[in-house]
């Protein structure tokens, strides 16, 4: 097949998504039969040890931005209760604003769970079919492997089931190529197996379901989201894109090292142009909201129902076995769902999702059996604050006490 046609197919509705509107994974691994999901909310933790762990992670936070980190925000959820909702250190504009729970932050990856929960409503609503062929509504889509491709589901975009290698052509998207263009070049990107029967973790290829959308509603990808999920949830503060992080009341700038520390720089468009993977901006307060509607208590917009469905293992991820510390301790086993990941943690099921771009952080945690979440952003990339989230897990789930974040090590 060659590229312009392909171009021709999907330039209207990824061109105009991108306008409207990061990972970290490396080894190939096989698709194979996973745990059954979680139901919600079996088994909640007393409210009195939720507070004492919000608490530590309160105090925990203070200490870093102590060492010069330069800001970040925290938000711990029990059920529909936010107990926590901070921010920490500044946003690097000129006016050195205070960051508090409604500055914006851009979430990068953790922009995939809304991308796998809006396609779930409209599976919900008989918009979509998750085994519905990607072909289907994209008919010049193709990879290397023809055949295989041609089988490939809407629920293999999600889970990042394409057989395509981790990250394809990640660097040409951060080297300013348009979407459009590497989508046509999808074709000829190299395979690590069949299509549908490895994992390896996407940008390019998984925002191919803002196509999807655009297909089977007639609307923006982006428009869809907010019509659909930020705006039933009250998620006031959450835009898509570097226009819309920009136009924010308070946000935070993105800080990079340099010889003289820390430096503020201007947000990088690359992957605003691919808006399902990474093209979300959210204040804490906003993913306080999030956070509690994937526990289950906004069943008039996300039913239990969805949520199950969405947060179910579905392919081995292996390599997320090790790297950080509390992976290599906590995490026995490692899935990807729809747009989540699914950790056993030490024996504890964990939904969970990280995103990285330039100058931003993120991380979100959710105990679906325990109901309460975890969720952390900052406007920087220390390592110091990713210790927060299995901190709080530990304390809440009674794990014996490990020191995560380690302020010796500085910012």
């Amino acid at each position: 097949m060659r590229p312009s046609k392909l171009v021709s197919a999907l330039l209207l509705a990824t061109l105009i998504t991108a306008a409207a509107a990061s990972a970290q994974d490396s080894a190939p691994t096989l698709s194979t039969p996973a745990p059954k999901p979680s139901t919600l909310n079996q088994a909640p933790v007393p409210a009195a040890r939720v507070n004492a762990a919000a608490a530590e992670v309160d105090a925990l936070a203070k200490s870093i931005i102590a060492t010069g980190v330069p800001g970040m925000s925290v938000a711990v959820i029990q059920g529909d209760r936010t107990v926590l909702a901070k921010g920490y250190g500044r946003t690097g504009g000129r006016s050195g604003e205070r960051i508090d729970a409604d500055t914006v932050f851009r979430v990068a990856s953790l922009s995939k769970g809304f991308a796998g929960t809006l396609t779930g409503v409209l599976v919900e609503r008989g918009e979509l079919r998750w085994d519905m062929p990607l072909s289907q509504q994209l008919p010049t889509f193709q990879l290397a492997d023809a055949i295989g491709s041609a089988n490939l589901t809407v629920r293999d975009v999600l889970a990042h089931r394409m057989g395509l290698k981790y990250h394809t052509f990640d660097r040409d998207l951060e080297g300013d190529t348009p979407y459009p263009l590497l989508a046509a070049k999808l074709d000829k990107a190299p395979l690590q197996c069949t299509p549908g029967e490895c994992f390896g973790y996407q940008n390019v290829a998984f925002s191919l379901i803002g196509d999807v959308v655009f297909a089977v509603t007639g609307d923006f990808y982006t428009r869809q989201v907010e019509q659909r999920l930020f705006a039933p949830l009250g998620m006031e503060n959450a835009t898509f894109g570097r226009e819309g992080l920009e136009s924010s009341a308070r946000w935070a700038r993105p800080h990079v090292r340099s010889s003289r520390g820390w430096i503020a720089v201007r947000p990088k468009e690359n992957y605003y142009r691919v808006p399902p993977a990474a093209g979300v901006n959210a204040s804490i307060n906003d993913m306080a909201i999030w956070a509690s509607a994937q526990l289950g208590h906004r069943p008039d917009v996300l039913s239990e129902a969805l949520l199950v469905d969405l947060h179910a293992p579905l392919v081995r991820t292996p390599d997320q076995l090790s790297g950080s510390p509390w992976r290599r301790e906590r995490v026995r086993d490692a899935h990807y769902a729809t747009g989540w990941r699914f950790f056993d943690y030490s024996g504890e099921p964990l939904v969970y999702h990280a995103g990285a771009v330039q100058g931003y952080r993120a991380m979100i945690g959710i105990l679906p059996q325990r109901d309460v979440a975890i969720v952390v952003l900052w406007n920087n990339e220390s390592a110091l604050p990713s210790g927060l989230m299995p901190t709080f897990l530990d304390r809440v789930l009674e794990l014996a006490p490990q020191s995560w974040v380690d302020l010796r090590q500085g910012r």
